[in-house]
């Protein structure tokens, strides 16, 4: 895990062979549906066993087979609230959840405009209550403009006041996690990677392309 030093509370898993061998794959733009989907919850897996290293633990005694000793308990493992941002984020939270298996789960709709606007249409919102012990962890592939997501934050914001609040995603822009941390300061950022910047369309560069799409099939085009 590596601290990006032009933002606190922004770390990438650069330093991890095996997240950056997934994330070549998911680059790749053979990549079929089904491999884009498994890399994802693949991804969302051992990037919430590296979360892990950043929360609380409490030291316990246990009783083996032979005699008593001293163990861990991952206290905070057992307070998480992952909200799920349709429809990319799916295959992630999935491998998430693999890990987090105690994790209330929320799912939110929001769908980004074109450019330049980038206006953001949500069509459901279903967040559990959040208490004060809780980690949220908002889940969405590609940190791109950030609209998406801080359109999300205001939306967790109005169901309690966490202990942690966390983006996770695969792939991020400089512009983007500079506009939510402008808009929420206290929020960790976590991804694979920090790509080069966006496009005039506001697609991350290098990136992998739309993730959504990749993972599912592009939309139907309407009549």
């Amino acid at each position: 895990m590596i601290r990006d030093e032009r933002w606190e509370g922004v770390y990438s898993f650069e330093d991890s062979p095996f997240i950056m061998e997934i994330l070549t794959e998911l680059r790749d733009k053979n990549t079929d549906s089904i491999a884009f989907r498994k890399g994802l919850v693949k991804l969302g897996r051992y990037m919430g066993y590296e979360l892990t290293k950043t929360m609380d633990v409490e030291e316990v005694e246990v009783e083996t087979p032979l005699e008593r000793t001293r163990g861990i308990v991952v206290r905070d493992r057992r307070n998480v609230v992952i909200i799920t941002v349709l429809r990319a984020a799916i295959p992630l939270m999935e491998g998430l959840i693999k890990v987090l298996e105690h994790a209330r789960v929320g799912i939110v709709s929001a769908s980004r405009g074109k450019a330049p606007k980038f206006e953001i249409e949500m069509n459901y919102i279903k967040i559990p209550n959040i208490k004060p012990e809780d980690t949220v962890i908002v889940a969405d592939p590609m940190i791109a403009t950030g609209s998406t997501l801080i359109r999300v934050l205001k939306e967790v914001s109005k169901y309690g006041k966490p202990k942690r609040l966390i983006v996770l995603g695969v792939l991020a822009a400089p512009e983007g996690i500079s506009r939510i941390k402008k808009e929420f300061p206290e929020v960790e950022i976590f991804v694979a990677k920090v790509d080069r910047e966006l496009n005039e369309k506001g697609y991350i560069l290098p990136g992998l392309g739309d993730a959504g799409d990749r993972a599912f099939g592009a939309p139907l085009k309407s009549p």
